[in-house]
C-alpha cells in the first residue's frame, strides 16, 4: 500500500514538476529498497540488508532514499540513489550547488582500500548479504558529479569516489564492480569525460552521459551514461555486498549513484563479450561454443539478437556468426536467470601468392633468401596485415607447427621451391600465402670507380648516389640499389652502408652492389673504387687590370703544381664558359675568371683568379679658396694625392698652401698612372725685404695667372701714394722718388678688372 500511495501522490506532482525527478528518503526501509526495489529475481533469495551509513541532518533528511523519474527525461524509471549530500538537492533543477556537510560524517576505509585512495569523507553505504540459483548478478546505475564542470581544469583532476563492492561471506577480501566496462578502471568523473579543452584529452569518452544544463532533471552538472555491474558469483553461495560513495578530501561539491529499479538480476556468466574493440573477437569461419549449464533440472531457450532460435533447447549453442546470444535458463522453482554474450568476427587477411628472387653467383639455382622480402606482395603492402612465420609445407603452416627458423637467411632446398607465409591480420585472424623462390642469374658491369681526393688526405668521401650513376642504365625500372662491405652482408640484407662512404686513400675499396626489385634480388655484382689523386693547384689569386693600358693584356696561369700533359682546362668569365682549354691565357677584361683542372680519371680542381679593375685617373681640377686647395678626379681607381712632389697622402685637402702656382699630382694607388693638375694660389706678401740678395727684393701679387689686376696703390701708413701700377711686369722695390723707404708697414688697394677691390697692409723689412 505504501509504494502504491507513494506513485499516487508522484503522479499528481508530475502536475508541476513533471521535468525533475522526485526522492523520497521515507517510502522505503533499507530492507524495502534492496529487496524490493532493485531486485528483481525469484532466483535471488536469503537477502537482509546488514548496515546503513548515512549523513545525520536532524532527522529532516537522509542521503539516500528513492527516485523516480516523474515523468523527466532521466533514463531511470526509477530507483535507489546513493548521495553524499541530502536527498532533498538531488533533484533538478541543476541551478545550484549540491555541496552538503553533516556532523561526525566520515568516510569509509574498505572504499579507500579497493580503490587505493585516501582521505575520504561524508560516506553513505547500505550493506546487504544474498543467494542466488545463478553463476552471475548484474544491475545497471548511473553516476552523477557536481564535479563534473565544463571546460573547466578541475574535471581532470578532483573526483569524488564510489564502489560497488563484493565477497563471499566469511572472506574479508571485496572485488569492486563499478568498472569502467572491459577495463579494470573505477569510474569516476576523471575516467569518464569527454575532455577539457587545453586540459586534458577524453577519458573513455563512450561511456560519458552529458553535461547538465540548469534544466537538467537532476541537480549535478554531469553524469555518465547508464552502466552495468556485473559479479561472477558460485551459485548457493552466499555474498555479501557493500554499494557505498563518499567525498574525497572535502565535503564540497556532492555526487551520487543511481541503481535502476528491478535490474539486480540473476544471471548466467557465458564469458567474456568476444569484441573487436578489446582484441577478443573470432575470426571469419571460427566457432564458439556457449554453455550455459546449471545444476538441476532446468529449461533454456536461446535468442539471437533478441530473437528466439527455435528448437535451441540444449544448454550449449555453437555460435557460427556475429550477433548477440541470450539464453533464458528456468530453475524448478520457475526462476529465471539470463546470460548475453555479443559476438563479433573480423574477416580472414586477403593474402597473394608471391614470388622471391634472390641473387646466385654460381648459377646453381640455390641461393640465400630473406623471406620477408614477400611481405609487400603477399599483403598487398595492407599495413593492417603482417607475415608471423614461414613453413615448408602447407600442412605445418595451417596446423602452426615447425615454422622456419631462419627466415632471414634461408637457403632454398629445391629449385623453385615452395615455402607457406602465415599471415595475421591487427585482429589476430591468419591465412596462408605460397611463396615460391626463384633465382637470378643477371649480371652489371660496373666500370672502375675513381674517389678523388687531394694529396694531403688520408680518407676521402663517395656518394653512393654519384656512383649509382655510373650504371644506371642497366638498372631494371624501380630497381633499388644498395651497397655492403661484404658478400655475405650483402646476401642477408645487413649493415647497408648509408652515403657518403669513407674511403681509405691508401688503397683500392671493393664494395659489394645488390640490386633489388620487388621480386626480390635483380643482381649481385661488385664495384672497385680507386682513389685518385686530384689536381693540385696554387692558391686562389687577386690580380689587377688597369683599364686605361686597354688594349694591353695580362697574362692569367692556371697553376698547376705538376704540369701533366695529361691535364685539360676550362676557363670561365664570371661563370660563363669562354671554351678556351689551355693552361693559361691573355685577358684584358675585369672579372672573376675560374679553370676547372681535370686528370684523365675525371677528378677536377678548381682556382679562382679575380681581376679588379683600375686605372689612372681621367682628368682633374683644383678648386682653390683662400689657402685650401681641394682636389677632384675622375676614374674608377683609388687615389692618392700631392702638391709640389710633397708626400703623397689619402686626403684631397689641402690646408695653408702657400701663395703662388703649384702642381698636384694624383697618382693610382695601383700604379695605373699618375696625372698633373697645376694651379695658382692667388694673394698679397705678407712682408718683403728689398736687400739685394735676390729674395723677396720685390713686392708684387702671386698668383696672378688666374687674375686680372687693373690698378694696385702703395700708401705709407699716412695715406700717401706712394706707387701706382698699371701693369705688374715689374714688382715695388721699397722706394719712392728714388729714396729708399725705411722699415715699416705699407698699405695697398688694388682693383682687378672686375672692379673687385682688396684692400691690405705689408711690411717692408731692411
Amino acid at each position: 500500500m505504501k509504494k502504491i500511495a507513494l506513485v499516487i501522490a508522484l503522479c499528481v506532482g508530475l502536475l508541476s514538476r513533471a521535468q525533475y525527478i522526485q526522492v523520497d528518503s521515507n517510502a522505503y526501509s533499507p530492507q524495502e529498497l534492496i529487496e524490493n526495489i532493485l531486485i528483481n529475481s525469484d532466483c535471488i533469495s536469503n537477502v537482509t540488508v546488514t548496515n546503513v551509513v548515512g549523513g545525520d541532518f536532524s532527522n529532516t533528511d537522509q542521503s539516500y532514499g528513492y527516485f523516480n523519474s516523474a515523468g523527466s527525461t532521466f533514463p531511470f524509471l526509477e530507483g535507489l540513489v546513493l548521495s553524499t549530500g541530502r536527498l532533498q538537492n538531488v533533484p533538478g533543477p541543476n541551478t545550484s550547488l549540491s555541496d552538503d556537510d553533516a556532523p561526525n560524517w566520515t568516510g569509509d576505509n574498505d572504499l579507500e582500500l579497493i580503490l587505493n585512495e585516501s582521505n575520504t569523507l561524508n560516506a553513505t553505504l547500505i550493506e546487504f548479504e544474498f543467494t542466488t540459483l545463478a553463476d552471475q548478478i548484474n544491475f545497471n546505475y548511473l553516476f552523477a558529479s557536481e564535479e563534473y564542470q565544463e571546460n573547466n581544469a578541475n574535471t581532470c583532476q578532483y573526483s569524488d569516489l564510489f564502489g560497488f563492492l563484493i565477497r563471499p561471506v566469511g572472506s574479508t577480501q571485496y572485488t569492486n564492480i563499478a568498472l569502467v566496462p572491459n577495463t579494470q578502471t573505477p569510474v569516476k568523473v576523471t575516467t569518464v569525460h569527454s575532455g577539457i579543452p587545453g586540459a586534458c584529452e577524453p577519458q573513455n569518452e563512450a561511456y560519458f552521459g552529458s553535461w547538465n544544463n540548469s534544466n537538467a532533471p537532476i541537480n549535478f552538472n554531469g553524469q555518465t551514461a547508464v552502466l552495468t555491474a556485473t559479479a561472477n558469483v558460485v551459485s548457493n553461495q552466499a555474498y555479501h555486498v557493500k554499494l557505498v560513495i563518499a567525498d574525497e578530501q572535502n565535503y564540497r561539491y556532492d555526487s551520487a549513484v543511481f541503481l535502476e529499479a528491478g535490474s539486480l538480476l540473476a544471471g548466467k556468466n557465458l564469458g567474456p563479450n568476444r569484441l573487436l574493440s578489446t582484441n577478443n573477437h573470432l575470426c571469419e569461419g571460427e566457432t564458439l561454443l556457449l554453455d550455459a549449464t546449471m545444476p538441476g533440472n532446468n529449461t533454456y531457450a536461446w535468442y539471437k539478437d533478441d530473437v528466439l532460435l527455435p528448437g535451441e533447447t540444449n544448454a550449449t549453442y555453437l555460435i557460427t556468426e556475429p550477433g548477440t546470444y541470450q539464453v533464458e535458463i528456468t530453475f524448478p522453482n520457475n526462476c529465471l536467470a539470463y546470460g548475453t554474450l555479443t559476438a563479433e568476427y573480423a574477416s580472414t587477411p586477403e593474402v597473394y601468392n608471391t614470388q622471391i628472387t634472390a641473387c646466385d653467383i654460381n648459377t646453381d639455382g640455390f641461393s640465400t633468401f630473406n623471406l620477408f622480402d614477400a611481405e609487400e606482395a603477399v599483403t598487398n603492402d595492407n599495413y593492417d596485415l603482417f607475415i608471423t612465420d614461414f613453413y615448408t609445407s602447407q600442412a605445418e603452416a595451417l596446423a602452426g607447427q615447425n615454422p622456419i627458423p631462419n627466415p632471414e637467411t634461408y637457403q632454398n632446398t629445391a629449385v623453385s621451391q615452395v615455402v607457406y607465409a602465415q599471415v595475421e591480420s591487427i585482429f589476430g585472424c591468419t591465412a596462408i600465402a605460397e611463396v615460391t623462390l626463384t633465382v637470378s642469374t643477371e649480371s652489371l658491369n660496373i666500370p672502375v670507380y675513381y674517389a678523388c681526393y687531394n694529396s694531403s688526405e688520408t680518407t676521402t668521401e663517395v656518394l653512393l648516389e654519384s656512383l649509382t650513376e655510373s650504371f644506371e642504365t642497366q638498372l631494371p625500372a624501380n630497381g633499388q640499389v644498395f651497397y655492403y662491405l661484404t658478400e655475405e652482408e650483402a646476401f642477408t640484407n645487413t649493415n647497408a652502408l648509408q652515403s657518403p662512404v669513407t674511403i681509405n686513400t691508401s688503397q683500392t675499396q671493393t664494395l659489394f652492389v645488390k640490386v633489388t626489385t620487388s621480386a626480390g634480388c635483380f643482381a649481385l655484382s661488385t664495384v672497385e673504387i680507386e682513389p685518385v689523386v686530384s689536381p693540385e693547384l696554387f692558391e686562389d689569386e687577386t690580380r689587377l687590370y688597369c683599364l686605361n693600358t686597354f688594349p694591353e693584356t695580362l697574362i692569367l696561369e692556371a697553376g698547376t703544381l705538376t704540369n701533366d700533359p695529361a691535364y685539360t682546362y676550362e676557363w670561365f668569365l664570371n661563370e660563363t664558359s669562354l671554351n678556351i682549354t689551355t693552361p693559361d691565357i691573355e685577358i684584358n677584361e675585369p672579372g672573376i675568371y675560374t679553370v676547372n683542372v681535370s686528370n684523365p680519371q675525371g677528378c677536377s680542381t678548381t682556382r679562382t683568379l679575380t681581376v679588379n679593375p683600375s686605372e689612372s685617373a681621367l682628368d682633374g681640377t683644383a678648386t682653390v679658396t683662400g689657402t685650401t686647395v681641394t682636389l677632384s678626379v675622375t676614374g674608377t681607381g683609388i687615389y692618392e694625392y700631392n702638391i709640389n712632389h710633397g708626400m703623397y697622402q689619402s686626403d684631397n685637402i689641402f690646408e695653408n698652401v702657400p701663395l703662388g702656382s703649384h702642381i698636384a699630382y694624383v697618382r693610382d694607388i695601383n700604379g695605373c698612372g699618375v696625372i698633373e693638375i697645376p694651379f695658382n694660389v692667388f694673394g698679397f706678401p705678407k712682408y718683403f725685404t728689398p736687400n739685394g740678395d735676390g729674395y723677396h727684393d720685390l713686392w708684387m701679387p702671386v698668383g696672378l695667372e688666374d687674375h686680372q689686376i687693373l690698378t694696385l696703390r702703395i700708401f705709407d701708413r699716412y695715406g700717401k701714394l706712394l706707387k701706382e701700377f698699371n701693369t705688374l711686369a715689374s714688382g715695388w722695390n721699397g722706394t719712392f722718388n728714388g729714396k729708399v723707404l725705411p722699415t715699416d708697414d705699407y698699405w695697398y688697394l688694388a682693383t682687378d678688372t672686375d672692379g673687385k677691390e682688396y684692400r691690405g697692409h705689408f711690411t717692408l723689412v731692411r
